[in-house]
Formats: C-alpha cells, structure tokens, sequence
C-alpha cells in the first residue's frame, strides 16, 4: 500500500520524524535493511537501549514503523505506505558519511555473525562424528 493522501497532520509527523539524527539514522537503517532488532540497532549506533527504545517507540507513534515481537526480540520495519517516501529523502542523503558508517557497521556484525553461526555448526559436526 503506498501513501495516496498525504495530509499535514501526516507531513507534520514525518518531518518531526527526521528533525533528529539519531531517528533519521535509525529510519536509514530500517530502509536499506528492511527489518532490525532493537539490538542490532544499538550495537550499529552504539546508542543505550533506553535511547533507542525511545526512539523507536516515537517513530511507531508517528506512523513510520511496525513492530513485530519473536520471543524476546522486537523487530522494527518500516511502514510499506511510507517507504517511498522515506526513500525520496534518502536519496538526497545518499553520499552522508555518518549513514555510510552505520551501513558498514551494521555489515561488519552481520558478518561477524555468520561466522559464528558457522563456527558453532562446524564445532557440532565434530562433536557428533566422535
């Protein structure tokens, strides 16, 4: 579903939105990753899960994000009605180094990730073949 009637009420709550960096960087991630945990994002940003929860929750109030809750973890994505149009603001701020950083970050762990993922899988094949 795509934003068909942007109104002020609507506006207004958007660009409150990316007054503050600390939302605008959390929504970069949300756009280019799809879908986070509010662990992920405060490993990524470096922010205390008290900030970042803050964040989140004025960003779901806005309309801009959704949550969705497996065991423990809270998964943030954004809206589909407001993707476009988060990405029309993104696309001016492409080149920003600070949104480049969170980007490599964020990949770094990710990778790290999976590496232990793998590491722990290769540990349990030894462990059954004794």
């Amino acid at each position: 579903m795509k934003l068909k009637h942007f109104n002020l009420a609507l506006g207004t709550q958007i660009l409150k939105s990316f007054s503050d960096e600390s939302r605008v960087r959390i929504l970069h991630l949300l756009y280019k990753k799809k879908e986070m945990c509010t662990s992920d994002l405060e490993l990524v940003l470096e922010f205390t899960q008290t900030k970042t929860s803050r964040h989140l929750t004025y960003l779901r109030n806005a309309g801009l994000v959704t949550s969705r809750k497996v065991d423990q973890w809270t998964y943030y994505a954004l809206k589909d009605e407001v993707v476009d149009f988060v990405g029309m603001i993104y696309k001016y701020m492409d080149k920003d180094a600070i949104l480049e950083k969170d980007l490599q970050t964020y990949q770094t762990l990710y990778n790290n990730r999976e590496l232990a993922v793998c590491k722990l899988n290769n540990r349990k094949w030894a462990y059954s073949a004794n």
